[in-house]
């Protein structure tokens, strides 16, 4: 007998084959029947009018915490996201030295920092009761509801054999042998492999560059190599460039990185605009250097435009400008003072609007802002409202209306800017660039700078706009984009497609309304921090693993996720 049958639906399988009407039926975790079923079920649906795919797996997200008070992975779960691929960028909990209990802090706010999560939930949402990376996996074993690999991180890494030398130090032969044992160790354990950043954006909760930025060559070659002599595993890498165009020597550094591994190295995230056509080709031109070179270089994109807001009042990405962080870094009576200052703003503006600023140029447009959240009663009526017709108004410039604005409400105004890239060629550019054999999509960051953004639901609004939107890519072809491509990517076992015997990760939804809802600022996580939010519109049902999780965007209760270890669950994806 079938646990579940789901009668009559469109079948999109993740292969990008047509799609075609069928019965699925489920039984012990497994797709056990596709096509004409007749066999019995405990529980049956009828699916007509409704398209099944498999679930969608996101390649970056940063759950590593969440996972712990919120073991839905909520929104990317409604989104029909049923596997994540966490710990990038360089940073995860583990491993942790039991030698130094203060390292577990120093991990805290670094994390709260770079990558926007909240202290008080990091704090009080998240045992800590791990030294080892593998004891890591097992606090999450078993009590998670979607499917979820993690990457080990550098930093950690680093950290754990260095102590406060990981920042500004090197390691000596003795440290860095035992940087590569603790990654071998790892591995062992089910991490998917390794993961660094050497991104001038990446600071620790001192305002220090972190640990893996102090890395020389030969130590991220060391541990890609370590990478090599483990099945299954990959390497994800961030360098200053990935945010605007690489140099020649980040491309070596790639290149060479993902050769020495035989490994796929993915990095994050390519930025497409018609305004800088030349971006595209420079980025890719790591990929075509890595497969010459015996590697691939993958780039993650986003088919969607991500909004984030900014704010004068606390740190987001108008800190990284060039020239930004010592001004937006003062006490805040002292900071209204030099941003009212007009030689200052003309400095900044200098600054954010000068080649060095790269893709947070487009940042620097402050009358294509809109007012969001207001706190006081000078900024009465404005939320809503575009900075230049305010500007106007006023007879001053934006960016001098603008700091009034926030002025008044001593900086706490929430500011959304409008994006420069929604135009006609750049979405022409995007859907030439995802035909790409090294173009993947995804780089979500769910789970990290969770007041300012909410990527998690590009799965399905990007579905709604190949759909009923710009129609830049068909349905079975969308699908695959988000099931298979990633999928094969990691080299997940039996998962990204519907097919007899393959495990029961499934998404079930009405092609007439997929869609996701707009981003709105709930108060959910632990201490009762904020996080954006975004309703899944359209999607009836999501399987992880044969169990139903969702049913019309609400979680079931039910934690059938299982973390995904390297070997296990994953196989060798070789570049050579």
């Amino acid at each position: 007998m079938l646990d579940h049958l789901v009668k009559g639906a469109t079948v999109v399988d993740g292969t990008g084959a047509p799609a075609y009407t069928a019965d699925v039926g489920i039984r012990d975790g497994r797709i056990a029947a596709v096509g004409k079923v007749t066999e019995d079920s405990r529980t049956t649906e009828d699916a007509h009018g409704l398209v099944l795919a498999p679930g969608f797996v996101d390649p970056h997200t940063h759950y590593d915490a969440q996972l712990f008070w919120d073991p839905y992975a909520t929104p990317s779960l409604n989104h029909g996201v049923t596997t994540v691929a966490a710990g990038n960028c360089g940073f995860t909990l583990a491993p942790l030295n039991p030698a130094r209990p203060e390292d577990a802090d120093y991990t805290r706010r670094m994390m709260s920092k770079v990558e926007g999560m909240s202290l008080v939930a990091l704090e009080e949402g998240a045992p800590w009761n791990w030294s080892s990376f593998g004891e890591y996996l097992d606090a999450l074993d078993g009590r998670i509801a979607v499917n979820a690999g993690f990457m080990v991180g550098h930093c950690a890494l680093r950290r754990y054999v260095m102590g406060p030398e990981a920042v500004g130090g090197q390691p000596d032969e003795e440290q860095l042998t035992e940087i590569v044992r603790l990654l071998h160790e790892a591995m062992d354990a089910g991490a998917w492999g390794l993961s660094t950043t050497q991104s001038s954006t990446h600071s620790d909760g001192d305002g220090q560059p972190v640990a893996s930025r102090h890395a020389r060559p030969a130590e991220l070659l060391a541990l890609a190599e370590a990478v090599g002599q483990h099945e299954g595993t990959q390497v994800e890498a961030i360098v200053a460039g990935c945010l605007d165009q690489f140099s020649d020597d980040e491309i070596d550094l790639l290149v060479e990185m993902s050769a020495v591994a035989g490994r796929p190295l993915n990095w994050n995230v390519l930025t497409v605009d018609a305004a800088v056509p030349e971006r595209v080709p420079r980025q890719l031109s790591a990929s075509e250097r890595a497969r010459k070179a015996g590697g691939r270089v993958v780039a993650l994109t986003m088919p969607i435009l991500t909004p984030m807001n900014m704010s004068l009042g606390t740190f987001c990405a108008l800190n990284l400008i060039p020239g930004w962080g010592p001004v937006l870094g003062l006490p805040v009576p002292e900071r209204i003072a030099r941003l009212r200052d007009p030689a200052v703003r003309a400095e900044l503006l200098r600054r954010a609007r000068s080649k060095e600023a790269g893709v947070f140029r487009r940042l620097a447009n402050f009358g294509r802002y809109v007012i969001g959240d207001t706190y006081s009663a000078a900024n009465q009526g404005l939320t809503g409202r575009v900075v230049r017709d305010i500007a106007a108004e006023r007879g001053q410039d934006p960016f001098t209306c603008l700091v009034e604005i926030c002025a008044n409400d001593e900086l706490r105004t929430v500011l959304w800017p409008m994006p420069t890239d929604n135009d006609p060629g750049s979405w022409a550019l995007r859907a030439e660039t995802w035909r790409h054999e090294d173009v993947l999509l995804g780089g979500s960051d769910a789970g990290a700078h969770l007041d300012r953004m909410c990527g998690a639901p590009y799965t399905t609004r990007f579905l709604g706009d190949c759909l009923r939107g710009r129609k830049l890519v068909g349905l079975e072809q969308a699908v695959k984009m988000l099931t298979d491509d990633p999928a094969r990517l990691f080299g997940l076992r039996e998962r990204g497609r519907i097919r007899e015997g393959w495990h029961a990760d499934l998404v079930l939804f009405d092609p007439e309304r997929i869609d996701a809802g707009h981003a709105r600022l709930v108060h959910d996580l632990p201490g009762d921090s904020p996080r954006l939010d975004s309703a899944a519109i359209g999607v009836r049902a999501v399987w992880v693993n044969g169990v139903e999780a969702i049913r019309d965007d609400r979680v079931s209760g039910a934690v059938p996720g299982k973390v995904l270890r390297s070997g296990r669950d994953t196989r060798t994806v070789s570049t050579r």
